[in-house]
């Protein structure tokens, strides 16, 4: 809101174009000295009676605090939805040019809440582009303009910000702001339970990666339960993909396939393009599990087709490292190679999980091409990228892989070295990072 002596020479200069006196726009709710007072700028008025002024001066409460036309703001919420739908449906980058300049307009309006939604639209438009500095600065900023607001309001821009350090490799600090930010929904009594599914969903991922498979279930356990009390289909379909992840740990692929269905039914309904293209990436890595190689690989590619199509950089090349996979168990080594060779310059932090699989992978085509040099050096280079990251279940696999090499050639105790190093990592606590698992919620799911 205005300063009185602004919203003052608002409304006299409204009451003079609309050819009105002051007690005509005084009656019959005040008196003509009170207009007069509140013209000159001597009195904030209170919300009822601008309300009521502006029903008199045929205008909105939010154009005569704020001089600013009613209808600029709802164009510019409509032009949300629109960039929305775009980064939904179409390409990313196209997509951001769309809310830069919405996010120009709403600076311009001083509108804070589309503010914040165009720098979340942006910070979206960043992970799918594989820029994940530029995607962390737009959440914090949103996460900064949000700052007032309840933790509920607050928790697209943390879930976004974790994603974005999850997809750098850096598991623990993702997992750490997940589950502070659960904990603040626990211990502040505002365990909104929208907000709690998007954060219980987004950890999942990570717990998985660091092997901490207890807690990833209990988390998708509070989700689903959770589930019924949340509108947002996306959401729900969301939950779905994520808690296939824990059926898989657990070798339920019948259940892990059933939720990945009904979450792929949603995002057709909705023409979610990119969570679409994520469920046909986890249907061909549940064939895969299976040994089901031929619809795996057909999945998978139609998972990085979609992907490509809408430049998701990072995305595609973490659907790359499994296909790669599925070429490698088809004996089509070549091929896997080469779709490999691309992935091994995101060892620069960005990707670098990816990068270490890649690695992995090429670890193994030189096994089986009878080269244990070159499949040394990939194992050893892996080795460094998921230390980074934290990655406990793939460290732990990887160790196993050298280990056995280093064993056959005859070097029994490097060998060791490398074994004590995996169930070091498969030991570590059944945690992640920092102490006891996130609070359950406050209230009882049901």
């Amino acid at each position: 809101m205005d300063e009185p002596v602004e919203i003052g020479r608002r409304v006299q200069r409204l009451r003079t174009e609309r050819g009105l006196t002051q007690r005509q726009l005084a009656e019959p709710s005040y008196t003509p000295a009170y207009i007069s007072t509140l013209e000159s700028g001597k009195v904030r008025p209170s919300e009822t009676a601008l309300r009521f002024l502006a029903g008199r001066l045929g205008t909105s409460y939010e154009e005569l605090t704020t001089g600013r036309p009613a209808r600029l703001g709802t164009e510019l919420r409509l032009g949300l939805t629109d960039a929305q739908r775009e980064l939904a449906t179409g390409a990313a980058d196209e997509a951001a040019v769309h809310y830069r300049r919405l996010l120009t307009d709403a600076e311009h309006l001083d509108l804070v809440p589309e503010q914040a939604e165009a720098l979340l639209g942006l910070g979206d438009c960043a992970l799918e582009t594989g820029d994940l500095e530029d995607a962390r600065r737009h959440f914090e900023e949103a996460e900064r303009l949000l700052g007032e607001e309840p933790l509920p309001r607050r928790a697209r821009a943390l879930r976004g910000r974790a994603v974005a350090h999850l997809l750098a490799g850096e598991l623990r600090y993702a997992c750490y702001l997940l589950e502070s930010a659960i904990d603040g929904l626990a211990a502040s009594d505002l365990a909104d339970p929208e907000a709690l599914v998007l954060l219980y969903t987004a950890v999942i991922g990570p717990y998985i990666d660091m092997g901490a498979h207890a807690r990833a279930a209990h988390a998708a356990e509070l989700a689903l339960a959770l589930a019924p009390r949340v509108s947002d289909p996306a959401l729900v379909a969301g939950m779905h993909r994520q808690v296939a992840r824990t059926f898989l740990a657990e070798g339920r692929t019948d259940d892990a396939d059933a939720s990945l269905a009904r979450a792929q039914s949603i995002y057709r309904q909705l023409r979610l393009h990119t969570d679409l293209a994520h469920c046909h990436w986890m249907r061909g890595y549940v064939h895969a599990q299976n040994a089901e190689l031929v619809p795996a690989e057909r999945e998978l590619r139609t998972a990085r087709d979609m992907l490509t199509a809408k430049r998701a950089t990072l995305y595609t090349a973490q659907v790359e490292v499994e296909l790669a996979d599925v070429l490698r168990r088809l004996g089509r080594h070549e091929e896997a190679a080469e779709l490999l060779s691309a992935l091994l310059e995101l060892d620069d932090g960005h990707g670098a999980v990816h990068a270490g699989g890649a690695h992995r992978l090429l670890g193994l085509i030189a096994e089986e091409r009878g080269d244990p040099e070159a499949a040394e050096e990939h194992y050893v280079r892996a080795l460094g990228l998921l230390e980074r990251s934290g990655a406990s279940g793939d460290l732990a696999d990887l160790c196993r892989l050298l280990g056995d090499l280093l064993r056959r050639g005859g070097r029994v105790e490097a060998a060791l070295d490398v074994y004590r190093t995996g169930l070091g990592h498969r030991a570590a606590p059944g945690t992640t990072t920092l102490g006891p698992s996130p609070a359950t919620p406050p209230f009882r799911p049901h």
